[in-house]
């Protein structure tokens, strides 16, 4: 690592003063639908491709057990899944966001208002996404607002997917590795490289999230 900043796993939750682990009624109801969303985007866009399950594990290197459980929003993908099931089905991140809030802005729409903004929530992993630019369609570039929880990270492992990839820390503070190399990001640095280069991103700050304004253009 450049600066020799360790990177912070994220925190476990604590248990209850009696014991039992803390019930998340609010944030059980609220999450899985979006799991449920984005698994049922990949699976149209699967068999859209005409690809079996077993092919797209063959591909992609995970079970076919998970892919049927992301599939049916019983398992939260990771960035990193997401982004290698992106490239599988021949598409950016993009096309597996769903509509907005505002409901249907047109996939060629010039703006994009605030209300309408599709979002990918990782919720297991800390890491939420919002889109920034139109839904839908066939463009190469698109442009994010990601959102890091404290601890939030895309895995230990380091990913690629097609494309490049550029962004501003807006808020905060973010570790992000390219290849074998890591730099602390933080309020007003910002980075480029090829996504085809290995890499993954983390917050490592324990009680402060991080925005970061995202663009990746698929090649």
């Amino acid at each position: 690592m450049s600066d020799g900043t360790r990177l912070r796993k994220p925190r476990a939750s604590k248990p209850a003063a009696n014991g039992k682990a803390p019930s998340r009624p609010a944030a059980e109801s609220a999450e899985p639908p979006v799991d449920v969303a984005v698994g049922r985007r990949i699976r149209d866009l699967r068999r859209l491709r005409k690809l079996s399950l077993e092919t797209v594990a063959a591909e992609t290197a995970l079970s076919i057990g998970f892919l049927s459980q992301v599939e049916r929003g019983l398992s939260s993908p990771s960035l990193r899944v997401v982004a290698t099931l992106a490239d599988v089905l021949g598409v950016g991140i993009a096309a597996l966001f769903g509509s907005g809030a505002g409901g249907d802005a047109a996939a060629d729409s010039v703006v994009t208002r605030g209300p309408q903004r599709p979002e990918l929530k990782l919720w297991r992993t800390g890491v939420s996404k919002q889109l920034l630019s139109a839904a839908g369609g066939d463009s190469k570039l698109n442009l994010f607002l990601v959102h890091l929880e404290p601890g939030g990270s895309t895995g230990d492992e380091l990913y690629t997917h097609d494309g490049e990839e550029a962004g501003l820390v807006l808020e905060g503070e973010m570790l992000l590795t390219v290849d074998s190399e890591t730099w602390s990001l933080k309020e007003g640095d910002s980075f480029r490289f090829a996504s085809r280069r290995p890499h993954r991103f983390s917050n490592p700050a324990d009680d402060a999230k991080a925005v970061v304004l995202w663009v990746n253009c698929v090649t």
